[in-house]
Formats: structure tokens, C-alpha cells, sequence
């Protein structure tokens, strides 16, 4: 079924959406760090459940938060919050990838009445930093934000060359996957095209939870999870696996793939995360 865009004012704010009609209990999607909603169309093509995948502010299609706002991970929780609110949606099912996992624990664990099944892939909770770092971690955010305005963005003369470097990219990419990010995810300028994106997005984190503050949030999801790893991922060397005791109710699921497995091997995700809805029906 094909998506037709959706938008949302939100905190003075608009954000971008793709959206698929189906039946069911609705799903929220959440991207990863640098990508954006067309992260989930190879999975919407298989399955018939409505959807609305969102971009997050500075990615996508969403505006970027306003000029000289420093921007936290967590502050993707209350945009989350207001888009499901004014989709009029209580209660649904919350699936993310990477960053978007990350983002989707924290939802979880703050709002578990909204969430009835949370479909994680590549990432479970968000990355953290050492309590001993924190300054240290902070001192080198100040000066990327000091240094942002001599950064300048890449321009492509060609969307082949940008596809090419996206594929190259974190975790690697196929061309398949990276041109339906690269459509979304450029924007036409004098000599060729760059990222929509947001530079700010690649700055250093000025702060981040701490693995305790993380182990909290995860101990409070009530949801059943379903965690999808790649092989050759994040997930496929067990950087996830000590975090794994503190979620009441998850199902690990490790197929072949990379980072980005739910676009690049679509149809075996998408049986895995069917056959985790289909065995928890929500109340």
C-alpha cells in the first residue's frame, strides 16, 4: 500500500510523517540517528498494518529544533508523545530502530499505558556515558558547538554520489536501501545537493544517561519486547546482551544482517516481528 505524508504541529514545530492505512492495532515507527521515516518502507510493503512512521526533528522532512538550541536524546520522547496524541492513538504498538529503539525504552518507560507490544531492532535502551566521563564528555560538546559554524555540509553534484557515500556509511547500506533514505534525506542547493539534516545532529551528546539511569528505565517497560539483532550489526557482538535481565518480558530474535537488516532483508523481519504481534494480541 502506498504512504502519503502526514504532518504534525508540534511545539511550534512541524513534523513529517509517512503514513500507511491497514487494519489492526496501529504502529508508531521511530527511526535511526541519521536516517528517516523512509527507514520503514521496504517493511510496509510486506505487511498491511497502519503505520505512521515519523521523522524526528532535524531529520527528514521535520524542521530542526531552533537556532543556537542545544538538543538532548530525550527530548524526542515528548515530540513522540504529542504526535501520538494527535493521532488520537491511547494505546498502540511502538517499534524503533537504533536510535529509535533507544528512544522507544524511554517512551516505554515513561508511558506505558500508551504501549502495548514495543518491537525493538539493532538497539535496546540508548548509548550512555561513564559518570567518571561526564565533564570530560561535556567539554568536547562545547567546542563542537563552538566550532560548528566553519563546518560546511557535503554537496554532491550528483544523488548517485550521495547515495554512493550513504552506503557507505555507518554499518553499511545496500544501494537499494540508501537511495530511499537519500530521497528523503537531500535537498537541492547551488552546485548539487546536500542533507536535509540537521549538522547539529553530529555533534558530540553534551549529556548522556548514565548505564544505571538506562538499567531504570528498561526495569520499568511493562510492554512484551520483541529485540530483532543482526548478525553482522550492533546487536550480533552482544553489546546488548547485559541489558537483556533488566526487561521483564523480551524475546531476542537473531537473523543475518546488517545494522540496517529491516530494510536490506525486509521479509524475514517483517515474519519475525508478525509472528511476535500475532502472540501477544493487545487487551
Amino acid at each position: 500500500m502506498k504512504a502519503h505524508e502526514r504532518q504534525f504541529q508540534i511545539h511550534g514545530q512541524t513534523f513529517a510523517a509517512l503514513q500507511w492505512e491497514g487494519e489492526g492495532e496501529p504502529v508508531l515507527a521511530l527511526h535511526g540517528w541519521l536516517d528517516n521515516a523512509a527507514s520503514f518502507v521496504p517493511l510496509a510493503r510486506r505487511w498491511h498494518r497502519p503505520m505512521v512512521a515519523l521523522d524526528f526533528s532535524g531529520h527528514g522532512h521535520s524542521d530542526h529544533r531552533p537556532d543556537h538550541v542545544v538538543t538532548h536524546l530525550v527530548d524526542h520522547v515528548r515530540d513522540v508523545l504529542a504526535v501520538a496524541d494527535e493521532l488520537g492513538w491511547q494505546r498502540f504498538t511502538l517499534m524503533g530502530h537504533s536510535m529509535g529503539a533507544g528512544i522507544a525504552c524511554l517512551f516505554a518507560a515513561a508511558c506505558p499505558e500508551r504501549v502495548s507490544r514495543l518491537v525493538l531492532i539493532e538497539g535496546l535502551g540508548p548509548p550512555t556515558t561513564k559518570g567518571e566521563e561526564v565533564g570530560k564528555t561535556l567539554r568536547q560538546a562545547l567546542d563542537d558547538m563552538a566550532a560548528l559554524p566553519t563546518k560546511k555540509k557535503p554537496v554532491y553534484a550528483e544523488i548517485a554520489d550521495a547515495i554512493e557515500a550513504r552506503t557507505k556509511g555507518f554499518g553499511g547500506l545496500s544501494h537499494e536501501a540508501s537511495a530511499l533514505l537519500v530521497e528523503r534525506g537531500l535537498m537541492a542547493v547551488e552546485g548539487g545537493w546536500t542533507w536535509r539534516a540537521d549538522s547539529r545532529l553530529r555533534l558530540t551528546s553534551s549529556l548522556r544517561l548514565t548505564e544505571e539511569q538506562v538499567q531504570g528505565f528498561l526495569q520499568a517497560i511493562q510492554a512484551p519486547v520483541c529485540l530483532i539483532v543482526g548478525q553482522q550489526g550492533m546487536g550480533g557482538n552482544g553489546m546488548f546482551d547485559h541489558r537483556l535481565q533488566w526487561v521483564k518480558d523480551i524475546q531476542v530474535i537473531r537473523l543475518e544482517g546488517r545494522h540496517h537488516l529491516h530494510m536490506e532483508s525486509p521479509a524475514e523481519v517483517g515474519e519475525a516481528i508478525e509472528a511476535f504481534l500475532d502472540s501477544h494480541q493487545p487487551d
